[in-house]
């Protein structure tokens, strides 16, 4: 289940190497003492929650509102997890640009190597990987374009994921947070809470409940040989108010539909292959944005099945911001802070111990009697 989305402006700068060296430490005594205290799974529903997450990326000293929370955060958390993964339980793959291209590796090698995850496992966990990007940067269509992907896993196979995308136009990014343990589908309200500072008055939404019909006959037309679809857009025929026989309703949105011989060679190659779902559909390669509104459009056109319109969209100061907003960091307070979360956690294992060694040597006193 996607567990919402948060929209943030894009700031410049990067985090002073002071800040960032105590930002890993004290990620890491955050993820270790809720481990401690919850088990492993709570680590990634806490991050599955935007605004959680949000508090998490302003308790350890970033901005409390940039697009720089999301990649620094979780680069933190990646270098805290780095080589520890089977003290903590719980790895990252992924990250910004480049970085996120190697999420499949990633987990490959943690899962499998580290973990001992089976073949069956790891591969699902490179597919929640794959469909979660694909559906927020293809089915999701709000005009933000993907640059970091992180996905958290653990040594159960367990899994969330934290991404982010990107708006040129209006300098602001959205975050998407998924929680692996509640997805049924990948392809039917996949989330279930939106946190926003701007929603869009439209915005494509193919993995809405109120899409499921659209979803079925996109595979339909796929399914039957597209070829007859192309006169439906020659030029200047890209909305559906263009279509002098058919009568729409005037608020329906204006469409940019002109599709390729490339993109028809896309759907027939999809068309060969006859996908069997809406996932098996958008998962085939070349089907991108383009080609799922094209589809949309078509269902609404053809079989009068609408898709959602509605943009699926919905923040905690501890040690400051690097900016100084509202605060600059306090290096004592936050070092404070990582040293008595390292001890709570080094005190409670120390506690768990003892009972262990009082127990042991009730059970020895009993045998002797």
């Amino acid at each position: 289940m996607r567990t919402g989305t948060a929209d943030l402006p894009l700031h410049g700068g990067k985090a002073p190497p002071w800040l960032f060296k105590r930002m890993v430490k004290l990620s890491g005594a955050i993820v270790e003492a809720l481990e401690f205290e919850y088990g492993v799974n709570e680590v990634l529903k806490r991050l599955s929650d935007p605004y959680w997450f949000q508090a998490f990326a302003c308790a350890i000293g970033f901005d409390w509102h940039s697009s720089g929370t999301t990649t620094t955060a979780c680069g933190a958390l990646k270098l805290a997890l780095n080589g520890k993964e089977e003290e903590y339980g719980v790895s990252v793959g992924g990250g910004k640009g480049k970085a996120s291209r190697k999420t499949p590796e990633e987990i490959r090698k943690v899962g499998g190597e580290v973990f001992g995850l089976s073949e069956a496992s790891v591969e699902g966990l490179v597919k929640a990987s794959v469909l979660s990007a694909k559906v927020d940067n293809s089915c999701v269509q709000d005009d933000y374009q993907l640059y970091h992907h992180c996905l958290f896993f653990t040594e159960k196979g367990e899994w969330c994921v934290v991404q982010q995308g990107m708006n040129e136009e209006n300098r602001y990014a959205r975050r998407y947070h998924w929680l692996g343990e509640k997805v049924e589908s990948f392809v039917n309200e996949p989330h279930s809470a939106i946190c926003c500072d701007e929603r869009k008055k439209q915005a494509l939404n193919m993995v809405a409940r109120e899409s499921s019909e659209a979803r079925k006959a996109s595979v339909d037309l796929v399914k039957d040989n597209p070829e007859h679809l192309k006169k439906y857009f020659m030029k200047g025929q890209s909305c559906l108010n263009d279509f002098d026989s058919l009568v729409m309703p005037a608020h329906h949105p204006v469409l940019p539909c002109d599709l390729s011989e490339k993109d028809f060679a896309v759907l027939k190659s999809a068309y060969e292959l006859q996908p069997e779902n809406y996932e098996e559909l958008f998962c085939l390669k070349g089907i991108g944005a383009k080609k799922i509104r094209a589809l949309a459009l078509l269902s609404d056109l053809l079989f009068g099945v609408k898709a959602s319109w509605n943009d699926p969209v919905k923040y905690s100061f501890a040690h400051g911001g690097k900016d100084g907003y509202p605060y600059p960091v306090d290096r004592q307070a936050y070092d404070y802070s990582i040293e008595t979360l390292k001890q709570a956690v080094e005190n409670a294992k120390l506690g768990e111990k003892e009972k262990y060694e009082a127990v042991k040597r009730l059970k020895e006193c009993l045998l002797v009697v």
